[in-house]
């Protein structure tokens, strides 16, 4: 098959299909520098939307049980996964050996002073850092960055610049928002917040991740039956 046929595939089936946020979106040109974030839930939610893997819509995956309200936009990075070379990062860092990747895309939050009123939507973002977070004994790496042109929020380059108050309510969030009502037991835990180098080699990773848990569309096309 040649270049210019499987681009006329591509621009058929992006004419006539919606793409999946997960699969069928780019994740930019400029990554990790720049790049897409699938935002599936925003600041005034109070209920956890996610994406549906299978289908490509966003569902309902439950309601907040407490007041859980994220406090920045939130969804995934497209054709990204928490597999082996994100878990041995993380296993790395901490010094653990039994963290593996989740085989969840990449997480992330986006820093923005405009108000997006919903979630489903596309942006591109930069990375200015991240959270480690462990989920039992997985890793769930969380993104943290600056909606690309943002004009509050567009001179941020490091974590260190973000209010220290910000990140410990993005902590706090994601330490709580899976607890069950009268539990003791805290489900995940934050091992580090890391600056904007650390969280470019946690996209790589999760982009080689990705590559090898999902062949890609043209090795698909142009296989040989």
């Amino acid at each position: 098959m040649s270049a210019s046929e499987l681009e006329s595939i591509w621009e058929l089936v992006s004419r006539v299909c919606k793409s999946h946020p997960w699969h069928g979106v780019p994740i930019g040109a400029e990554a990790p520098r720049v790049i897409t974030a699938y935002i599936e839930i925003v600041p005034s939610d109070t209920l956890k939307y996610e994406l549906d893997k299978q289908t490509g819509h966003l569902k309902v995956d439950r309601p907040q049980r407490f007041s859980n309200i994220c406090p920045s936009l939130y969804g995934l990075i497209p054709r990204t996964c928490c597999g082996t070379r994100v878990g041995a990062l993380c296993a790395n860092r901490t010094g653990r050996s039994d963290v593996i990747g989740d085989g969840d895309p990449l997480d992330i939050c986006v820093i923005a002073e405009k108000t997006i009123t919903h979630g489903d939507v596309l942006l591109e973002a930069r990375p200015i850092g991240g959270l480690r977070m462990i989920d039992g004994d997985e890793a769930d790496d969380k993104i943290i960055a600056v909606m690309k042109g943002d004009v509050v929020y567009e001179d941020w380059q490091e974590i260190d610049q973000c209010p220290p108050a910000l990140i410990e309510r993005l902590k706090h969030y994601f330490l709580t928002y899976k607890d069950i009502p009268g539990s003791t037991h805290c489900h995940c835990e934050i091992a580090e917040v890391y600056g904007r180098e650390e969280a470019y080699e946690v996209i790589r990773r999760s982009q080689e991740d990705y590559l090898l848990q999902y062949p890609s569309l043209e090795a698909l096309l142009t296989t040989q039956t």
